[in-house]
């Protein structure tokens, strides 16, 4: 998968970035290179390959799962504009 510039366009649009035409021409080669990067790994034999959370043999120290705070979220939102369901509500910000 190839992107254009018109895609970098869009795509620093949505971030809301001001690029240069040579940024935007840079910033097209490296997301390409990424894309190109993700092929080959998509395409490498991971047929009998376990899956690992850390590349070194690692015993992971466990605490006890307790309660350790009590809820302070009314506290907290308390302040807010707008909550709902124990959720901030906020403004949507990206158009299309």
């Amino acid at each position: 998968m190839a992107l254009t510039l018109n895609d970098v366009e869009k795509i620093a649009k949505l971030s809301r970035l001001r690029l240069t035409n040579e940024e935007q021409t840079q910033t097209l080669k490296e997301l390409n290179d990424i894309f190109a990067m993700v092929e080959k790994m998509q395409n490498v034999d991971t047929d009998g390959v376990d899956p690992m959370a850390h590349p070194h043999e690692v015993a992971l120290r466990l605490r006890e799962d307790r309660v350790t705070e009590s809820d302070h979220a009314a506290e907290y939102q308390a302040v807010a504009p707008e909550v709902r369901n124990r959720l901030y509500i906020v403004p949507q910000v990206i158009e299309e």
